[in-house]
């Protein structure tokens, strides 16, 4: 067995692109079979969202990448922890705490894993879906997220009448949020499940075999 073989790890990039795509059909599943479009629902489900995704980004800086590729894995989880736990604080669940905080998190998460998407693909092997591809969709996705929610004013609202219903409705601002929260889950767990089932030569372990026929 040659030293490239023994040192391949168990845990590929797709295998943490599956699990981001689990925990993001959760959260529109969430939101989309809810009927309360508020801002405690949407930052509830948006920390757990967070949380979540920060845990699966932690673990995978040691189980998937090498130590060379470990530290920018963990800073998107430490963005994605730190906006999880600002959002699980109940009394801070208000409309402009959705809109400012999930937008805010939109833009750090999108640079960062842009940037990172942007690096890799000028060192990275040409593959049949390339990570740094799917990194730099996914911060494109991200920065798309905040740009929608700032178009969004946080104090909109507008009466309707559903006539065949009887009955008055009022689309309020933060129900337009929560519901482009959702789809930008819904599209992230789309295109991270496609991704992580494509086949693929997986990057992590491309390097590994660079580095040790290198050195032989």
């Amino acid at each position: 067995m040659s030293s490239a073989s023994a040192a391949r790890r168990p845990f590929e990039v797709r295998h943490l692109q599956i699990a981001r795509a689990v925990v993001a059909a959760i959260a529109a599943a969430m939101i989309t079979f809810s009927s309360d479009h508020s801002a405690a629902l949407g930052l509830s489900v948006f920390s757990g969202f967070a949380i979540l995704s920060a845990f699966i980004m932690i673990a995978a800086a040691w189980i998937v990448y090498p130590s060379g590729r470990r530290g920018r894995i963990v800073l998107l989880g430490a963005v994605d922890l730190v906006a999880g736990m600002v959002a699980g604080v109940a009394t801070l669940r208000s409309d402009t705490t959705f809109f400012v905080l999930i937008a805010v998190w939109g833009v750090l998460i999108g640079v960062v894993e842009g940037i990172i998407g942007l690096r890799d693909r000028r060192a990275e092997a040409a593959s049949t879906r390339s990570e740094a591809r799917d990194a730099i969709f996914v911060g494109a996705l991200g920065v798309v997220l905040a740009l929608a929610l700032l178009c969004v004013p946080a104090g909109y609202a507008l009466n309707y009448t559903v006539a065949e219903a009887h009955q008055t409705f009022t689309l309020t601002g933060i129900t337009i949020g929560v519901g482009i929260f959702g789809a930008y889950a819904a599209i992230a767990a789309v295109y991270l499940g496609i991704a992580g089932f494509s086949p693929r030569k997986d990057p992590v372990a491309a390097v590994s075999d660079e580095q040790s026929g290198g050195a032989a």
